[in-house]
């Protein structure tokens, strides 16, 4: 038995599922990197072999997002949560203008409450009220053309639903695309900043990824703490500190992967509007048994939720998936039941398989 047929179809909303291609690359590679001598996580971030391993892997993301030359890539570390700081320290911190935040879900929350202890800022749309389980259209908002920035989530992992469209503001608009990075093309002209923790699409975690409009970097104050400003980081090429070097080397890969391998974004985009819709026609099929918390038309093709009827049915169908090499489908507390994350390297098989246990469950299970 081979290493592909001991691996199950893991669901898990992050760190999640990556290429195959790409871990067996990393298994090769791992204990001496072509050239090196050495492993990738032994070697100099100073050295030639990994400045190139940086630069190339910035090169491809640039190629694939057909990122503009008024932006600049940057590899930084602490995740999507310490871009909820690093937002407002160096966007807002200084000006008088209040931020617009759309909070669609948990982590637009969270952005929100941190950038609250920066500066001035104003709630544009809380989807509270159900459940955020629907999102506005970006026409129905009113976006002040002075705001400092706007703020939005792409992509809310818990309760499963996804802007498909790029948002429509004057201002500089700031997006957490972290569960959603690179699953489609994206116009990156329309953003002043993009950032994505990697760990759901583009690699392991420890690396994060930030694309920030260049006249924006002028923003950042001389009297932020050193690794919290931007320009500091824009100006040393990602290398303020010293990189998280085995995760920028994977992110590479992984973008590699889907330049060559898959071919490109486009590509991509109908891959997992393929995967998405099996599921989701899976749980349409059954709609006494599954019922989706988003609204249809704002289903995320990254994250599917539903729920079961009751909490029995719901343990039985985790136990029969799990039977089934169908991993961590196992909702968010906050949400409960089943939460399927068929990210950009989840195989069409996975979402078959478990669109097949789906049918059989409900149809060896019928509700009255």
């Amino acid at each position: 038995m081979n290493s592909q047929e001991k691996r199950l179809f893991n669901f898990s909303a992050g760190p999640a599922v990556m290429p195959v291609p790409v871990l067996e690359r990393i298994r090769d590679e791992i204990l001496c990197l072509p050239g090196c001598g050495a492993s990738v996580m032994e070697i100099s971030h100073r050295s030639k072999q990994f400045i190139d391993i940086q630069h190339a892997a910035r090169d491809r993301l640039i190629r694939l997002l057909k990122i503009p030359s008024t932006h600049e890539v940057l590899f930084l570390q602490g995740g999507a949560r310490l871009q909820f700081s690093m937002i407002p320290m160096n966007l807002l911190r200084s000006r008088s203008e209040p931020a617009q935040y759309i909070v669609t879900g948990a982590w637009g929350k969270y952005a929100l409450g941190e950038a609250k202890k920066e500066g001035p800022v104003e709630l544009l749309y809380d989807g509270a009220s159900h459940r955020y389980s629907q999102l506005p259209r970006w026409d129905e908002l009113q976006v002040p053309d002075n705001a400092s920035y706007l703020h939005y989530t792409s992509n809310e992992t818990i309760q499963g639903i996804q802007f498909q469209a790029d948002p429509v503001a004057k201002c500089p608009v700031v997006c957490d695309c972290s569960s959603d990075f690179l699953y489609r093309p994206l116009d990156v002209s329309k953003y002043g900043l993009i950032y994505a923790c990697a760990q759901k699409n583009a690699g392991p975690a420890g690396v994060t990824v930030v694309i920030i409009r260049r006249d924006l970097l002028e923003r950042s104050s001389d009297s932020l703490p050193g690794y919290l400003n931007y320009k500091h980081h824009a100006d040393e090429d990602s290398m303020w500190n010293t990189p998280p070097t085995f995760a920028v080397y994977v992110l590479g890969l992984v973008m590699e992967w889907l330049e060559t391998t898959v071919g490109g974004l486009e590509v991509m985009h109908r891959i997992n509007q393929q995967k998405a819709s099996i599921v989701y026609e899976a749980m349409d099929r059954h709609p006494q048994m599954y019922r989706g918390h988003a609204r249809p038309i704002d289903r995320s093709l990254m994250n599917a939720t539903f729920t079961l009827p009751n909490e029995k049915l719901e343990s039985e169908f985790l136990a029969g998936a799990q039977r089934r090499s169908l991993d961590s489908l196992k909702g968010h507390r906050s949400v409960g039941g089943i939460r399927a994350s068929i990210y950009n390297a989840m195989p069409i098989e996975g979402a078959a398989a478990l669109a097949q246990w789906m049918d059989e469950f409900a149809s060896t299970n019928p509700i009255a």
